[in-house]
């Protein structure tokens, strides 16, 4: 489901990050939920960012999860800077991996492999990317 417009993009990358961190401890909205005195569903909506997180409900978050509170902004595009833009899609697209419970399992696994066979995994998921990239035939 796209993002609402008026969704401001500083909650969408709050919510994405504490989605990372919630993941990141294997915990699930519904534990973070009862940390917090809320709902699964609150915590979903925190990480949608189609609610803003209050800074008291932010720093509750960050001490169940064991984070400083500024991890939450960590990665976040410096509008000021014209370049950002890029560094921001990169920062947004490596934050939405890593907020998969997908993308946290290879996270943790594929610096335990010796850099020959980490190169070799690089390489078929290229290869697997590349192929899903082609436009089907038949």
């Amino acid at each position: 489901m796209p993002p609402k417009p008026n969704i401001h993009p500083v909650d969408l990358h709050v919510g994405a990050r504490i989605r990372m961190q919630r993941n990141l401890r294997r915990a699930s909205q519904s534990e973070l939920a009862q940390a917090l005195g809320l709902t699964f569903q609150q915590i979903q909506k925190y990480e949608r960012g189609a609610n803003r997180v209050s800074a008291s409900m932010l720093f509750e978050a960050a001490q169940f999860l064991n984070v400083p509170v500024a991890t939450f902004f960590e990665g976040l595009p410096d509008t000021q800077d014209p370049t950002a833009a890029v560094d921001g899609a990169q920062a947004a697209m490596i934050g939405a991996f890593l907020s998969s419970s997908e993308g946290v399992r290879l996270a943790e696994l594929v610096p335990q492999l010796p850099a020959r066979w980490r190169r070799q995994v690089l390489t078929l998921v290229e290869a697997l990317a590349d192929e899903t990239a082609k436009p089907a035939t038949g």
